[in-house]
C-alpha cells in the first residue's frame, strides 16, 4: 500500500458478515438440542427458544442503529489515497479472527439444550436474522442515498462496523466494490484486484 493510503470495508459486509456463521451453526444446534431428554423438555424448550429467536433478531436488529445512522449521515467522500478491500477478503477476516468464538458459542448452544432443548441455537440463529435484517437496512440507505459505505478495516477489525474505534465512514458511488447495496454477493460479479478497487473509489471521490 502506497504512503498515505489506508483500506476500506463495505460497512453492510462487515456487518452482514456474522450472519451465515450464526445461522447455519445455530439451526443445526437447535436440531441437536431438539433430540437431547432435557428437564423441560420439548414442549417448553421449543417455544422458550422461538421467544428467544425473536428477541434476539430484533434486538440485534436495533442495537446502534442510531450510531449507524449518525456515521452515516457524517460521512465523507472517499479520495484517491483508498484500497476498496473485496467482499470476500473481509469475510475471511471476520471469520479468522471469531473462529474460537464461534465454536465456543456452538458448543455453549448444543450445552444448554441440557437444560432447554434448541433455545440456545435458535437464539444463535435469531441473532443471524437479526444481522441479515440489519445489513438490508443499511442496503436501502445506500440505495436512497446512491452512495455506499465503508469503514477503515483497522477500525472495524477492533470494534465492528459502529464500534468506538469508528470515527467516521467514507462514501463512494454505487460501481465501487464488488458486492451489492445491503452487502450481498453481486451475481456474476468479477471480484476486484486491491489496484481496481483503488482506482474506482479515486473515481469516485472526485
Amino acid at each position: 500500500m502506497g504512503r498515505g493510503a489506508y483500506a476500506l470495508a463495505r460497512v453492510a459486509v462487515v456487518v452482514r458478515a456474522p450472519a451465515g456463521w450464526l445461522w447455519w451453526p445455530g439451526l443445526l444446534a437447535a436440531g441437536i438440542g431438539a433430540l437431547v431428554p432435557g428437564p423441560t423438555g420439548r414442549a417448553i424448550g421449543l417455544p422458550a427458544g422461538a421467544a428467544l429467536f425473536v428477541i434476539a433478531a430484533f434486538g440485534v436488529f436495533a442495537v446502534r442503529r442510531g450510531r449507524y445512522t449518525a456515521l452515516a449521515r457524517g460521512a465523507s467522500r472517499a479520495g484517491k489515497a483508498v484500497v476498496l478491500q473485496d467482499r470476500s477478503v473481509t469475510i475471511r477476516v471476520w471469520r479468522r479472527a471469531h473462529r474460537w468464538w464461534l465454536l465456543s458459542a456452538f458448543l455453549a448452544a448444543v450445552g444448554s439444550s441440557f437444560a432447554l432443548p434448541a433455545a440456545g441455537g435458535l437464539l444463535m440463529a435469531g441473532a443471524a436474522l437479526g444481522l441479515w435484517a440489519k445489513a438490508l437496512w443499511l442496503g436501502h440507505w445506500e440505495r436512497e442515498h446512491e452512495a455506499l459505505l465503508w469503514v477503515r478495516t483497522e477500525s472495524a477489525r477492533r470494534g465492528g462496523a459502529a464500534g468506538k474505534e469508528v470515527r467516521g465512514y467514507v462514501l463512494t458511488g454505487l460501481a465501487a466494490g464488488d458486492a451489492r447495496a445491503g452487502g450481498a454477493r453481486a451475481g456474476g460479479a468479477r471480484s476486484q484486484s486491491a489496484r481496481g478497487g483503488a482506482a474506482r473509489a479515486a473515481r469516485a471521490g472526485r
